[in-house]
């Protein structure tokens, strides 16, 4: 066993150090470097500009169902979408009467916040 005293932001400790095998007083190991940052998943695209209102997605989660299909008329209050977040069910209504100009997303499948789900025309 080694005593050591390491010095963190200004603060002493000190600690006992084993070592192991042979050749642990030889070799010296550097720390891995760490692992890049994981890339952010692609984002499905958004519907053209004037294809009419996005509703969007205020949470990440998974989407449980899809209630409406493109062209249904909708009233407002009307459950568009069902998002699980955090095993919670939330409803995501539509903010305005309207039409279903589209519906991106599918049951299953993961968005993030701000992912458009419906567009309302």
């Amino acid at each position: 066993m080694k005593n050591l005293r390491i010095t963190v932001n200004g603060t002493a400790y000190d600690v006992q150090v084993e070592e192991l095998g042979e050749s642990a007083g030889t070799a010296v190991q550097t720390p891995a470097a760490p692992a890049a940052p994981k890339a952010a998943p692609a984002k499905k695209a958004s519907p053209a500009a004037g294809a009419g209102e996005p509703v969007v997605a205020p949470m990440p989660g998974t989407i449980l169902s899809v209630n409406v299909t493109a062209g249904q008329a909708v009233k407002s209050g009307d459950v568009l979408v069902i998002l699980e977040a955090m095993k919670m069910e939330n409803e995501i209504k539509a903010p305005k009467d309207g039409t279903v100009s589209s519906v991106v997303v599918s049951k299953g499948e993961s968005v993030d916040t701000g992912a458009t789900l419906v567009t309302l025309a």
